[in-house]
């Protein structure tokens, strides 16, 4: 038994992963939800049945690579959306189900964790930090948008959401203008391409910010209106990356100004689009900010299930250094 089988199933990916008990990715798998051409979402109760169809075939991929290693030692699977009381979506059912059926037949522990705790373990693995046990995060998907104050915890995180989106979070201002524009769903990568077309010659959505919180209907209808008026997609594709750009850019600098804490992971299937990367870089790590970004790396910006695999590696070595430390103080 060396290593850590991590499941998750979220709204739009189906992920299983494995991690040696040295902590080295093994392998993972993971496969899209079938969004039909021109549709913007998908129903809960279609996202079940996606993932029921999904998993076997991606779980024999992955146990055929490591077949030769044995039997995992624990699995881990994200059961919720984050580690508050009452979130609850109905696909994360499937995959933690899996998880408990898998643990009992191997007679081992099935750890259930959250989805956005994967996000962030993922990001600190693939970003080599924050080291610090206390730091800002940015959680950007088609379901989250979220500033985040983060402390470290032996399995997990302690997470304080500082703010966020009161409408639309980014990845469905990303999502809603590109199924407008012809892409397929999800849209970031397509419209990201599309986008390095426009030059620097593309009109502005306005941002609306308000302390921590702020809003992006009102960017949709007035992306909605270029796009009617003949307004070319390519720069209203750059128009809505600078807007997310700007709105993150003064929320996450006043984070940085009143929480204390100059260190930022940023995760979530939006946070791989690289003109926020790259707008995002220059001006918050200007020294007048002092902030220091660190990015998941694209791979695993977006839904994943490697993050809920190493946050079920910390809990498995919790675990053996407390029985280890119960056996010292034993007495013959």
């Amino acid at each position: 038994m060396t290593w850590i089988l991590g499941i998750d199933t979220s709204a739009y990916t189906t992920s299983v992963a494995a991690v040696s008990l040295e902590g080295a990715l093994m392998g993972e798998e993971r496969q899209l939800l079938s969004v039909p051409m021109g549709n913007r979402g998908m129903r809960q109760s279609e996202a079940v049945f996606n993932h029921v169809r999904n998993l076997p075939g991606l779980m024999e991929k992955l146990t055929g690579r490591i077949a030769a290693r044995g039997q995992p030692a624990m699995v881990a699977a994200s059961a919720r959306p984050r580690p508050v009381e009452g979130s609850y979506m109905p696909v994360f059912q499937v995959g933690s189900g899996l998880g408990l059926s898998l643990a009992a037949a191997l007679g081992i522990e099935c750890f259930s964790t959250t989805h956005q705790e994967g996000h962030l373990e993922a990001g600190l693995y693939s970003a080599e930090g924050p080291r610090s046990d206390r730091f800002l995060a940015v959680h950007l998907s088609g379901g989250t948008t979220e500033i985040l104050q983060v402390d470290k915890r032996a399995t997990g995180f302690e997470i304080r959401i500082l703010g966020g989106s009161l409408d639309l979070h980014a990845g469905q201002l990303v999502d809603r203008v590109g199924v407008l524009m012809g892409l397929p769903f999800p849209a970031g990568p397509a419209l990201d391409e599309m986008a390095e077309k426009a030059g620097e010659d593309f009109p502005r959505l306005a941002s609306s910010v308000s302390g921590y919180d702020f809003s992006f209907s009102g960017a949709e209808t007035q992306a909605e209106r270029w796009l009617s008026s003949g307004v070319e997609p390519s720069k209203v594709a750059r128009a809505v990356e600078a807007c997310l750009a700007n709105t993150l850019e003064k929320v996450i600098r006043r984070a940085v100004e009143e929480n204390g804490g100059s260190d930022v992971l940023i995760v979530g299937g939006v946070a791989a689009n690289r003109y926020l990367r790259s707008r995002l870089r220059t001006r918050l790590e200007h020294p007048a900010v002092g902030a220091r970004l660190y990015f998941a790396q694209p791979a695993l910006s977006s839904d994943n299930a490697v993050g809920t695999a190493l946050l079920g590696l910390k809990k498995y070595r919790r675990q053996s250094e407390m029985g280890e430390s119960l056996n010292d103080g034993q007495v013959d």
